[in-house]
């Protein structure tokens, strides 16, 4: 345990230093394994890390709904979907921000990426708040935590990673994110109503709606269809999670082919864009691979279950404690990193907690009911300072908004975040009760 501490030590200090986190991850793995069973042993690990990541079947939704996500930004369905959530709450003090959750919720039910979602929706969203008279603060508050709902409502890249890492059934962690993704809107929706009601300078007292267009409504009702397709593909058996993929980038072909936006080079853009994101999310996974495998060695998840038998902990106490290392880790390191680190370590201890009768009586539904827990906890690090990954993103879009005006601006959102995962916490249910036997 010792070892493997130091070796964390070692990691993050790395990351402080700008080192990419992939490479950290595969230097500190690699050294470590080295330095206790020999360098022959450890290249033979990395060896095969790289081999059975590069020759994963199962990995190939990655660049498939990567792609997916990408022809559809570019095909103009987000604002589609932005000037129907408009339809709903345009009337409404805060009506705009409260559409781009709405239509942050809906493009996250087909693009699966947190940065994609924010970076689509401040191109659609933050131009039409700022000529209604929209507070700079609530408007990126609202792109930033409404592009948070990427990682959790199907399909997710996130989800799909967790399910390799603890080899569970993609299928049902994609139908376990559904209601905890809804509550996540309605909370947003929520934080939003408080926000304007609290500081009425906010946002302006009515809008016009946005208008929209015969393509719009297209849009809408393709996102729609396209989501149905895929999940009840999923959940009634027709196809594969991994087939579903397949399915989804051709039928979002076909979408953007419809809505005219299937141009030559957006498809080119959304084809290299995957490439890249894909490139990117190997070379961690292999890192993280590299890691999880000398932690493991080291005995660093069996000392953990040894140190909480001895201090005779409760599970609910455990599973507190996991959550506060994931909101501090949040704060310093990228979703995928943190999730591709932490699992390996926390999810054999979680396994072994008693927590008695009812739903998480069940192996299986620990696995689940843990899965999302993950990622919404990941979900808050997206909007916590300093990092924040949607915050930098959306300041790479709007250079011309302040960090601080943009962290300010999501910290209701923040707020009701916690008050998600410490219900999703206390009532398995809500996340269980669509993938119970």
């Amino acid at each position: 345990m010792t070892l493997s501490l130091i070796a964390i030590g070692i990691l993050l200090a790395l990351v402080f230093l700008r080192v990419p986190i992939a490479f950290a991850m595969a230097i500190v793995g690699g050294a470590g394994f080295a330095a206790m069973r020999g360098v022959e042993a450890s290249g033979a690990m990395i060896g095969n890390a790289v081999l059975e990541t590069g020759m994963s079947y199962t990995l190939s939704v990655v660049p498939l709904f990567i792609f997916m996500g990408n022809i559809l930004a570019s095909s103009g369905i987000a604002k589609g979907l932005f000037s129907g959530a408009d339809r709903v709450f345009g009337r409404m003090r805060g009506g705009l921000a409260m559409a781009t959750i709405l239509s942050c919720g809906g493009f996250s039910a087909v693009c699966g990426s947190s940065l994609a979602t924010a970076a689509t929706m401040s191109k659609v969203a933050m131009p039409s708040m700022r000529r209604f008279g929209y507070h700079d603060s609530l408007a990126t508050g609202a792109i930033a935590a409404g592009g948070t709902l990427g990682i959790l409502i199907p399909p997710s890249v996130i989800l799909i990673i967790y399910g390799l890492l603890t080899e569970s059934d993609i299928g049902k962690l994609f139908i376990a994110g559904i209601v905890p993704g809804l509550l996540g809107v309605a909370l947003y929706l929520i934080a939003v109503m408080v926000s304007v009601r609290v500081d009425p300078s906010l946002a302006p007292e009515v809008g016009e709606p946005v208008p929209m267009s015969r393509n719009d409504l297209v849009g809408v009702l393709a996102t729609i269809a396209l989501f149905v397709f895929i999940m009840g593909g999923i959940y009634g058996g027709v196809f594969t999670p991994i087939e579903a993929a397949g399915m989804g980038a051709a039928a979002s072909v076909v979408i953007a082919a419809v809505v005219g936006g299937l141009t030559r080079k957006a498809l080119w853009g959304a084809l290299l864009d995957a490439a890249v994101a894909t490139a990117m999310i190997f070379a961690i996974i292999i890192g993280a691979e590299i890691f999880g495998n000398f932690i493991t060695f080291a005995g660093l998840p069996d000392a953990l279950s040894d140190l909480v038998q001895n201090l005779n902990l409760g599970p609910w106490v455990v599973i507190g404690l996991i959550v506060v290392t994931y909101l501090v880790l949040g704060t310093v390191l990228e979703s995928l990193s943190m999730v591709l680190l932490t699992v390996p370590v926390f999810y054999p201890l979680v396994m072994q907690l008693d927590f008695g009768a009812g739903p998480l009586a069940d192996p299986d539904m620990i696995l689940i009911w843990f899965a999302i827990i993950v990622v919404v906890a990941t979900e808050i690090s997206l909007i916590t300072p300093p990092v924040g990954m949607n915050v930098f993103v959306l300041r790479s879009v709007l250079p011309e908004v302040s960090l601080g005006t943009m962290f300010r601006g999501v910290l209701w959102f923040w707020a009701v975040d916690v008050v998600r995962i410490a219900l999703i916490v206390a009532f398995p249910a809500i996340t269980l009760w669509l993938v119970m036997p």
